[in-house]
């Protein structure tokens, strides 16, 4: 799989808030190769596999391009992943 950035050099990452502040949607865009390993390597390095975190991220994909993952709230989490992943 593969992350590329957008033409202003960031990584397509982006979080919207519903349902009154109780539902945090991230949403990973333009992913290249196969989405399920970004997810397993996701889930994998962001816990350990006693960790309630595995149970409660719910990852979507739509667009056939498009990563979707309720569940975690910061954004940032995911940007630090990415980044420290070479991408």
């Amino acid at each position: 799989y593969f992350v590329p950035r957008n033409s202003r050099g960031s990584l397509p990452v982006y979080s919207d808030v519903r349902n009154g502040r109780s539902r945090f949607l991230i949403t990973i865009r333009n992913v290249e190769g196969s989405i399920k390993v970004l997810v397993d390597d996701l889930l994998r390095d962001l816990s350990d596999s006693t960790s309630p975190i595995r149970t409660v991220i719910k990852a979507r994909i739509t667009r056939s391009n498009h990563l979707v993952l309720s569940g975690l709230s910061r954004k940032q989490v995911v940007l630090d992943w990415l980044v420290r992943r070479g991408f």
